[in-house]
């Protein structure tokens, strides 16, 4: 008697290049996944996540990002329930479920009967996207790469900007030591921008997802005495003109649609709304 053969399997690097091609449909949505895949490959042990294959026959139809983050791509409805199926028997591994809004509410129904109750759910979350510099607003001259021989000043910011951004703080656990290898990480491949001034960090942001295709931005923060004056448009405007010059020919970030003011700075500085995600945090 012949055996069924399940569509959904572990992807490993004989797959690349439909995965490749797979992410290559959305560049910019998923920047996120496409740069670890382009930077380890598929090999779980390499990758540190899990890249789960979706097949329609033979041909690779979505896929799903299985690490410390929880990422479907170009998820059909069908691949939504295997993937889901598949995350309830493995139990929860990740700190985050996030990726195109519609796909990631149909998993978190299927899952948090499983899983139990998020810390937080951010179910709208505009992504944004820019492929010149803004033409109005006069970059910050000040901001620039942070040098490695700045981390212990950068990493206190960066600190900051994290728990106020997630909700709990990235030194929990092992005091901080990961968060700290991967700021480092950041500013070693030249993607991580600041102006300092006297000692002390006015505005900073990373690149933290890069393929040839797209960047994405993150961990954009100002000095909480300084808000309100325009240093976030003018550091924003530095970083893009940057990124744009140095890294890859889009731009991206996503943004809380509750955040008004990081909105505002955004829209001022050109970005434009090309999606949008949903996370579910724990």
């Amino acid at each position: 008697m012949l055996r069924s053969v399940s569509p959904l399997r572990v992807l490993d690097d004989r797959d690349l290049s439909e995965a490749r091609a797979l992410l290559a449909r959305e560049p910019v949505l998923n920047v996120m996944v496409a740069s670890r895949i382009e930077t380890s490959g598929l090999d779980p042990w390499r990758l540190g996540a899990e890249v789960w294959g979706w097949f329609a026959g033979s041909r690779l139809e979505s896929l799903c990002y299985a690490g410390a983050n929880f990422v479907p791509v170009s998820a059909t409805p069908e691949a939504v329930r295997g993937f889901a199926e598949r995350a309830r028997r493995q139990g929860r591994r990740c700190s985050s479920i996030v990726g195109d809004a519609w796909t990631v509410a149909a998993l978190w129904e299927l899952l948090e009967p499983a899983w139990g109750s998020a810390r937080e759910v951010r179910p709208r979350q505009p992504v944004l996207v820019a492929s010149e510099p803004p033409a109005s607003v006069e970059p910050d001259p000040g901001v620039r790469l942070v040098r490695p021989d700045e981390l212990d000043l950068l990493l206190p910011a960066a600190i900051s900007m994290f728990t106020e951004e997630v909700g709990v703080s990235p030194t929990t656990g092992d005091g901080g030591e990961l968060y700290r290898a991967r700021v480092a990480e950041l500013i070693a491949h030249g993607r991580s921008y600041a102006r300092i001034e006297d000692g002390r960090v006015i505005f900073k942001a990373e690149i933290g997802s890069v393929t040839t295709h797209a960047c994405q931005v993150q961990g954009v923060w100002v000095d909480p005495e300084l808000r309100g004056q325009g240093l976030g448009v003018q550091g924003m405007a530095a970083v893009l003109h940057l990124a744009l010059r140095d890294i890859a020919p889009v731009v991206s970030l996503y943004v809380n649609d509750f955040n008004l003011a990081a909105r505002e700075v955004y829209r001022q500085v050109g970005f434009t709304e090309a999606g949008t995600f949903m996370s579910v945090l724990f």
